[in-house]
């Protein structure tokens, strides 16, 4: 956990059109000149997708993404309705399942999931780029 400031929160449907607006939450949020602003948004971009496509949110559901600028990085938790068994990572970049949880490994400081009866948050910190 980091100390810092909330930039905000957005809850979403559990629905396709989720992933579009939580890039531009994201964006808003951070404006288009913030260092991690790409990668973040990638980040962001493929955790929903996630969520949207193998959590129990993706049924009406309910994903939320929270942001807070922690001075030389970015936090995010998204958090949805959990699920099955959580994916693996994979570096196959032709295989099906795998590759988003593979770009956060890559492009995050730190990121983990844990998951509850309330459901599950996967969570990522982007350090700025110099």
């Amino acid at each position: 956990m980091c100390t810092g400031n909330l930039l905000g929160v957005i809850e979403l449907s559990g629905s396709p059109e989720a992933v579009r607006t939580a890039r531009e939450f994201v964006r808003c949020r951070l404006g288009e000149e913030h260092p991690a602003v790409d990668d973040v948004t990638l980040l962001v971009s493929e955790l929903v997708t996630n969520s949207v496509v193998h959590s129990r949110s993706r049924d009406g559901g309910r994903v939320t993404v929270a942001m807070a600028d922690c001075h030389d990085m970015i936090h995010v938790d998204v958090v949805d309705d959990g699920g099955e068994a959580f994916g693996p990572v994979s570096d196959d970049m032709l295989a099906e399942n795998g590759r988003g949880l593979f770009l956060v490994q890559q492009l995050s400081r730190e990121w983990g999931t844990h998951e509850d009866s309330a459901g599950r948050v996967v969570w990522f910190q982007v350090a700025y780029k110099a």
